[in-house]
């Protein structure tokens, strides 16, 4: 029979591997949430004897202590019903608790990630509705959980989000300066379906945004580069192959080579 005493050691090496998993984060080669995958994935299995059970709990434990990395993990398990039954209104609990408790959290700190990702989840939830937990769907709340994550937060992926928000009358209303401009931030930070969308605005052009066929065409290139082999690359590749269409020769080797030129901006991201 377990004691007490086990079970604390437990927690304590739980505490022990989250604190680690922080500490040794590279800079610009792995966020919070991979730290929290990998750790999981160092335990899965060959934790030193810690079963499935223990492992719960002591993620548990780590979360009722504050920790942000269990919280997330434990709330992408019940997302996604990983060595948990599938619970989305835990999984819910646990976003918004993350949200919640660090919504002023330091932009660029270590666990910034996860939070802002966080405010995503959460985000999707009242777009959606949840009404096992007693959530309705709100797009308003929506969107304002997913601006928190794009501004304060600078989220590549919540800033994405938001420019697609501003091509829908039904959502943001059609703005293709604002939907530039969001797609812009994204794209910067190395995301490639933001590099996509925003080739493509450029390179057709729209109102308030003069057509710049070789920016428009370099950013569509370095998607194309960037999101291969990835679930966006189809729709990332017909956009390339119109445009690709369209061009002229010149405006393709200028836009090819400027793509080259800039294309080890993205290498650490």
């Amino acid at each position: 029979m377990r004691t007490i005493r086990d079970n604390s050691l437990i927690s304590v090496a739980m505490a022990s591997l989250l604190t680690l998993a922080v500490s040794i984060l590279p800079v610009h080669a792995q966020t919070a949430a991979d730290a929290a995958l990998n750790m999981a994935n160092m335990l899965d299995g060959a934790g030193g004897g810690i079963s499935s059970g223990e492992l719960l709990a002591a993620l548990q434990n780590a979360a009722e202590a504050g920790q942000p990395m269990a919280m997330w993990q434990l709330g992408t398990m019940y997302e996604n019903g990983e060595g948990v039954a599938r619970d989305p209104a835990k999984a819910f609990g646990y976003f918004a608790q993350i949200a919640n408790q660090h919504a002023d959290a330091a932009p660029k700190g270590v666990e910034a990630d996860i939070v802002a990702r966080s405010f995503v989840k959460v985000g999707d939830y009242y777009k959606q509705g949840l009404p096992d937990a007693g959530i309705p769907a709100d797009a308003n709340r929506s969107h304002a959980l997913l601006l928190h994550a794009a501004t304060y937060f600078g989220d590549a992926d919540a800033q994405y989000r938001v420019g697609l928000l501003y091509l829908r009358e039904d959502e943001l209303g059609v703005n293709p300066l604002q939907s530039a401009r969001w797609f812009s931030l994204a794209a910067r930070k190395g995301h490639c379906p933001a590099q996509a969308q925003l080739g493509e605005l450029l390179f057709n052009g729209v109102e308030g945004i003069a057509a710049q066929p070789v920016e428009g065409l370099m950013w569509l290139t370095l998607a194309q580069e960037r999101c291969l082999g990835t679930a966006d690359a189809g729709w990332i590749d017909e956009k390339l192959n119109n445009a690709l269409s369209l061009a002229a020769p010149d405006v393709q080797s200028e836009a090819a080579a400027l793509a080259l030129s800039i294309a080890p901006q993205f290498a650490g991201f």
